[in-house]
């Protein structure tokens, strides 16, 4: 029986060990990525953040990150090949929906193509459009309470013509239902998404 016991111990305490180390890179990727001010630092985050995943077979946060920073690289270069990033974009959320479908990833599925779809707005966005509106209907089937789902769509239909379905009056509910939202919502875990209520504050302000 001791041996058992023994090897019992080990495994556990490996179990715990491994835990560890992934929670420190984790933590490690996140404060890089508050701390990131350019393009170029957002793509090592991204990098980073992938090879955790690379690493963590199981794990969809990981890649859930590579995939959010690779977006916000396509927003802080102006000369970035918005297309060409979100190939790799998809690449990581399809990895970390691999793992796990929620909500979370299907927002990113939506702001891949938000990105794309301002590469040639007049030309795109009946694709891209409907691809993005898809995404956020499979996030609210997911998780209707998620904020970010009303965040995002508001700060898309505040930039869409009235003519369309668009403007600030329409996005404005949105945005105050996605920070009644925030007021309740509690991340699962210090390394799930968080993000997203000061944004949503200053676009509701925006169309005051």
């Amino acid at each position: 029986m001791k041996p058992f016991i023994i090897i019992l111990s080990m495994f556990f305490v490996g179990h715990l060990t491994a835990q560890s180390r992934y929670e420190t890179g984790m933590q490690k990727g996140l404060e890089q990525f508050g701390a990131a001010k350019s393009a170029e630092d957002m793509t090592a985050v991204s990098a980073f953040f992938e090879r955790i995943g690379d690493a963590e077979k199981d794990k969809w946060l990981p890649y859930y990150y590579a995939a959010q920073t690779n977006i916000l690289v396509g927003w802080m270069n102006p000369k970035a090949d918005k297309d060409k990033l979100a190939e790799k974009t998809r690449e990581l959320i399809d990895k970390a929906e691999a793992i796990e479908k929620n909500s979370e990833i299907y927002c990113l599925r939506q702001m891949v193509a938000v990105q794309q779809m301002t590469v040639d707005p007049m030309t795109r966005w009946q694709s891209y459009g409907a691809e993005a509106n898809k995404a956020l209907e499979n996030a609210k089937k997911a998780d209707p309470n998620n904020p970010r789902i009303y965040m995002l769509d508001g700060q898309t239909l505040m930039n869409t013509p009235e003519a369309f379905g668009g403007g600030k009056a329409v996005a404005k509910k949105l945005f105050e239902k996605s920070i009644e939202l925030y007021g309740t919502f509690k991340p699962v875990s210090p390394l799930h998404p968080n993000w997203g209520k000061d944004q949503a504050e200053k676009l509701l302000a925006a169309c005051q």
